[in-house]
């Protein structure tokens, strides 16, 4: 293609987003003006199919600048994506398909949402993880069912965030040869020129950690092209350093920080259309050569994906078609859940529970930020990624949870991140994004609550339980005994749009007695009743064996109570009045145990028996007597 219709095709690109940008009187038009060169070069390399979006050997594309929307909606309607020019128009405004910040199932095309700056980039270290252990299952050494790239945008904002750092270094020790870093380097955040906060060897970080490093031009599409085209050959990740200016062919603006987050002005958008040969009374305007031109990755992609259909049928991967199969069509069926006749702990008892899963679903994976030992995380005889289901993600919580986000939007993989409750404070803005954009992932979260005992506060969490209760979509589940652990799982797996998390011990939990009303499926049930009880007892995990303690101690003063056990607080809040009134006695005095801050359960409480303060360093039995959560504290109390 000549380098002339390229630069039409790219300020076309630019003046949409500038466009939007300005209708919307919101947005951020500086990185899409900056990287619309990259991106019209980017066109001719990326192998997708805007008919399939979800083709499984299509080319992932991250945008983990995900403020760049402008340039982001701007493709996928040039593309044909689905998204029309009233869809641009409707940049920002309320039920548009063009948000602010790309949504992953809202807007067509957008593999994973992003907007927090960094995690962009584990993710797309994700989507190459997932593409390199789905490879090693179905790829065979005649034919390739999975060969495929990952590209991500980033800017430098990304690159200052720590998130980046932890997934480019398990990148680079992994070896991802086919995951291809573009970096927008203009220099530029939102206070200013990045020499008053960074003045980092990029080149130098990224072949530390075992990345080959390109650089370009970012405004040559000749040189683009070159780096791209290595990129793709290499045996190695890559890092393509595209040096650009933010709001390129904006005048004035053009270079300055000022343009990163706010409209140009009708004034520079007319004078900088005009002075690249454009209509200036013109707003979200496409000549139909640029279209057609862009419109051709309709077609190409369409032929890309009848071509990996037809090499799907060839002789040679019959076998690997069968596993594809089996990893995209996972039978719950064959799962042989184990029974538990002896009190442990949950960790125990999960791990025992996970095993089970691997075995009967080869889609089943992950692993722990070097805690799999503590966690109870291992897959036994499952081997080492990329052949086999155990990840080594080192101690990079955020950039795990971030990576198992993607490996979970890949397509056939059910995989689990695991670390202690309490640094689960480090992967927060992953599990957000998992809940937010209705990704099921599985975290395990062990040790927690003040039972972690002599590794003391900084060890226990207290907030956390309140924390992840609160997130929409997602549910927790801290399970009291191994039977609602069983059923927890049998819930997560079937919640296909959420993540879920399991909260266990590290010390012993009893075996609870049968359910009287209800069952742990719905979040909540009735453990114990009396007849005439006028007292309720709720709690979840360790507390639950308390609470049934408490219920002895009670009957032998002669008041009656009913024990109610909560392992999905989440869930329970769900059902609807008439099963919640049959647990739970609306006339009782009802009362809410839990070895935590338990702000959340004052929807259901009338009193609640918490944490009132950080734990400390002592063995667990100690605390839980320090802090009130024995059956004598807790008759005190009542």
């Amino acid at each position: 293609m000549s380098n002339v219709m390229r630069q039409k095709m790219a300020n076309s690109i630019r003046f949409l987003a500038a466009d939007m940008v300005q209708r919307a009187s919101s947005g951020h038009p500086g990185a899409p003006m900056g990287l619309a060169d990259v991106a019209v070069v980017l066109s001719e390399h990326l192998n997708h199919n805007p008919k399939n979006p979800h083709w499984l050997n299509r080319d992932r594309l991250v945008f983990s600048g995900g403020h760049a929307t402008g340039l982001i909606y701007s493709l996928y309607y040039l593309w044909g994506y689905g998204l029309e020019i009233s869809d641009l128009k409707n940049f920002r405004q309320l039920d548009s398909k063009t948000p602010g910040h790309p949504e992953y199932g809202h807007t067509e095309g957008i593999e994973i949402t992003t907007g927090p700056l960094g995690q962009g980039i584990a993710n797309a270290v994700g989507f190459s993880m997932a593409s390199k252990f789905v490879g090693a299952q179905v790829n065979s050494e005649t034919a390739l069912l999975i060969d495929h790239k990952v590209y991500c945008l980033c800017g430098d904002g990304d690159l200052e965030e720590g998130i980046s750092y932890e997934a480019s270094s398990l990148a680079g020790h992994n070896k991802l040869d086919n995951l291809i870093l573009i970096y927008d380097s203009n220099r530029i955040t939102i206070e200013g020129s990045t020499d008053l906060s960074i003045s980092e060897n990029i080149r130098g970080r990224f072949e530390s950690q075992g990345w080959d490093v390109l650089e370009c031009d970012g405004h040559d599409f000749d040189e683009i092209d070159v780096c791209l085209t290595t990129a793709k050959a290499n045996k190695k990740p890559t890092i393509i350093i595209a040096n650009t200016l933010i709001a390129k062919c904006a005048g004035k603006l053009e270079g300055s920080h000022h343009a990163h987050g706010a409209p140009l002005g009708t004034e520079i958008i007319a004078e900088a259309k005009t002075a690249c040969g454009f209509d200036a009374t013109k707003s979200f305007h496409v000549d139909e050569d640029v279209l057609t031109r862009f419109r051709c990755a309709v077609e190409e992609g369409d032929f890309l994906e009848r071509e990996w259909i037809h090499r799907q049928k060839t002789l040679p991967l019959m076998e690997q078609n069968e596993a594809l199969k089996a990893l995209q069509n996972p039978d719950f069926s064959q799962i042989n859940y184990p029974t538990f006749d002896k009190a442990d702990a949950t960790r125990n008892t999960n791990g025992k529970i996970m095993n089970a899963i691997a075995k009967g679903l080869p889609s089943f994976l992950g692993g722990s930020a070097d805690l799999a030992p503590s966690n109870k995380t291992s897959l036994n005889d499952m081997g080492v990624y990329p052949k086999g289901r155990n990840i080594y993600f080192g101690i990079r919580e955020h950039a795990m949870a971030s990576i198992v986000n993607a490996m979970a939007l890949y397509g056939p993989l059910m995989p689990f991140s695991a670390t202690f409750f309490v640094f689960s404070d480090y992967l927060k803005p992953a599990a957000r994004i998992a809940a937010l954009a209705g990704i099921q992932q599985f975290f395990i979260w062990t040790h927690d609550s003040i039972g972690v005992g002599e590794d003391g506060p900084t060890h226990q969490p207290i907030e956390h339980l309140s924390q992840f209760r609160a997130l929409p979509n997602f549910y927790v589940w801290r399970p009291a005994d191994g039977a609602e652990n069983v059923i927890a799982w049998k819930v997560a797996l079937n919640m296909s749009k959420s993540p879920s998390a399991f909260v266990c011990s590290r010390q012993n939990l009893a075996l609870l007695p049968h359910a009287v009303i209800g069952d742990a499926s719905r979040g909540g049930y009735l453990l114990a009743r009396d007849e005439n009880a006028t007292l309720t007892l709720m709690a979840s995990g360790s507390e639950v064996e308390l609470a049934l303690k408490v219920k002895e101690a009670l009957n032998a003063k002669g008041t009656q109570v009913d024990v109610v056990s909560v392992p999905c607080y989440d869930l329970f809040i769900e059902q609807d009045k008439a099963y919640i009134g049959s647990i739970i006695k609306p006339q009782n005095k009802k009362i809410a145990i839990e070895a935590a801050r338990g702000l959340e359960w004052y929807k259901l409480a009338d009193e609640v028996i918490a944490m009132e303060s950080f734990g400390a360093s002592a063995p667990a039995e100690k605390l839980f007597e320090k802090f009130g959560f024995t059956v004598e504290s807790i008759l005190e109390k009542i």
